[in-house]
């Protein structure tokens, strides 16, 4: 089963300082049909402005991941660890048993990230960062895995059985991608066009696909965007 999510549908707001759209309920925006998908609590589009962000706000028992696509954003934790993500790069915190941090851009230049919540396999690990840099020019036109379980294909690790992958291209290409059998496919777009059986997908836009075992994506260049495969939510142990 297929189902079409416009951008139309998205919750947001407009802070000022802040400019986000929310795919699932969040924050002030609260709609019961959109509580997540699977595993799958949060996507967040967020555009930060120069000189602000977010002070420091504690998370616990939740795999947060967070994708520059522009700017630089820098952190700074209750564990001692502080740094920057920038675009390109991917990050990584599983929030564990608690964790408070903040979320700063210094620059004279905005940030846009999204960021991805996943309810973890297991409740009360130790905190923990991680972060990599991905070349998206040298493997531009296929779909490059970013997060996963184990680490495989050197991507970065989270306490669930979720894969995340991004794909940017600058040519026209058909992808076939086998879904992992017993898991569900969340796709958002950032830019460019999908198609997908009937569906045609632009900025914002996203689908959800349960109980299927491929995805044929006709993508044309120009295309960025998130394909994620979550496992069916199950309380933690």
């Amino acid at each position: 089963m297929m189902t079409y999510i416009p951008s139309t549908s998205r919750g947001g707001g407009d802070y000022g300082w802040l400019k986000t759209r929310y795919s699932f309920s969040f924050a002030n925006y609260y709609d019961p049909m959109k509580m997540g998908f699977g595993a799958l609590r949060v996507i967040n589009d967020d555009w930060i402005g120069p000189q602000s962000g977010f002070g420091k706000h504690q998370h616990a028992n939740m795999e947060i991941i967070t994708i520059p696509f522009l700017g630089t954003l820098s952190h700074k934790d209750s564990t001692g660890g502080e740094g920057d993500i920038r675009a390109g790069e991917v990050q990584v915190m599983s929030a564990g048993t608690g964790v408070v941090h903040s979320e700063y851009n210094h620059g004279d230049e905005p940030v846009e990230l999204f960021q991805i919540w996943i309810e973890p396999k297991s409740y009360g690990v130790a905190p923990r960062y991680d972060q990599k840099t991905f070349d998206f020019n040298l493997n531009a036109n296929k779909l490059v895995l970013l997060v996963s379980p184990d680490g495989h294909e050197e991507s970065l690790v989270i306490h669930q059985d979720a894969l995340i992958y991004r794909g940017v291209y600058s040519e026209d290409t058909q992808e076939k991608h086998q879904i992992t059998p017993g898991k569900g496919v969340y796709l958002i777009m950032r830019e460019g066009q999908v198609k997908v059986d009937d569906m045609t997908l632009t900025k914002g836009d996203a689908f959800s696909v349960s109980e299927e075992s491929e995805l044929v994506l006709d993508i044309h260049r120009g295309s960025d965007f998130m394909l994620l495969e979550v496992p069916p939510f199950h309380n933690a142990l």
